[in-house]
């Protein structure tokens, strides 16, 4: 009898190359990992900025069955009717204002019982670093209270920050209340993967899948011309090789939702 369910969470997936990295490659790492469900960071699929409904799909072909958010996932709005349905597999932060479109954590069934997925933005998140956000750790609060009697084999929170401290406080505070922490925005993975004292996995930042020679993503030479001569100038993706793919894998025991392994996942393709 089946007693854990193995979940991979992909970091921020990165326009194109990113895109077509999962389309290519994602199959084959479900099958090597055994995997039974694969989470994914989708705010900046679609060009770097949110996840098109035509992405979306192109995602969910692909292997992808649920999507979490960041501070792009409102950019696309065609995308909002399919953020405000519970039956669709993506959500968007949790903690924004009251009204704002979207819902911030929704239920999917893993095969072995239904997995709760929660996004949260941190204080401090580029364009949306001036929001009148709500607390994180009080909506994380009120959502995991509102839930508690959902039966449930696990619960997953991605926590969309800049601060390291936020990222490394929240995976404590939540320790033993959850089944995995990942944070993500950076783009660039960190060596902390574990499981913490009460059971939970944790990550402070998981990493992303799309150029490597970038930043974030952005050609390179576009940011130093932006930082050294003042240049306004937009961002391009980088799109050469070398591509990189950044993820977290972790089991999660289906009777105490708890964690019982992890192992990052960081690859290279040139």
């Amino acid at each position: 009898m089946q007693s854990k369910v193995r979940i991979l969470y992909v970091g921020d997936i990165m326009g194109e190359v990113g895109l077509r990295l999962i389309e290519k490659e994602l199959s084959g790492l479900r099958h090597k990992h055994a995997i039974s469900m694969v989470i994914a960071q989708s705010e900046n699929v679609t060009d770097g900025r949110g996840c098109s409904p035509a992405d979306f799909n192109r995602l969910k072909k692909a292997g992808i069955d649920f999507c979490t958010g960041g501070n792009w996932s409102l950019w696309q709005k065609d995308l909002f009717p399919i953020l405000s349905d519970p039956a669709q597999p993506i959500i968007r932060p949790a903690n924004y204002p009251d009204g704002t479109p979207g819902l911030g954590y929704k239920y999917i069934d893993s095969g072995f019982g239904k997995i709760l997925v929660i996004s949260l933005l941190g204080k401090t998140v580029g364009r949306d670093s001036q929001l009148k956000l709500k607390n994180p750790l009080i909506t994380i609060d009120e959502i995991l209270d509102a839930q508690k009697s959902v039966d449930k084999v696990g619960t997953v929170v991605n926590f969309h920050g800049d601060y390291s401290s936020e990222k490394v406080v929240i995976g404590q505070y939540l320790n033993g209340r959850v089944s995995a922490v990942i944070g993500d925005h950076w783009h660039v993975p960190t060596a902390d993967a574990r499981i913490l004292s009460a059971g939970t996995a944790h990550i402070t930042d998981v990493g992303m899948v799309g150029a490597l020679n970038a930043s974030l993503g952005v050609k390179t030479a576009l940011i130093i011309d932006r930082w050294r001569n003042d240049k306004v100038n937009r961002n391009l993706l980088e799109e050469d090789k070398p591509w990189q793919f950044n993820g977290l894998i972790f089991d999660v025991d289906i009777s105490s939702g708890k964690a019982l392994s992890v192992e990052q996942l960081n690859i290279l393709y040139d």
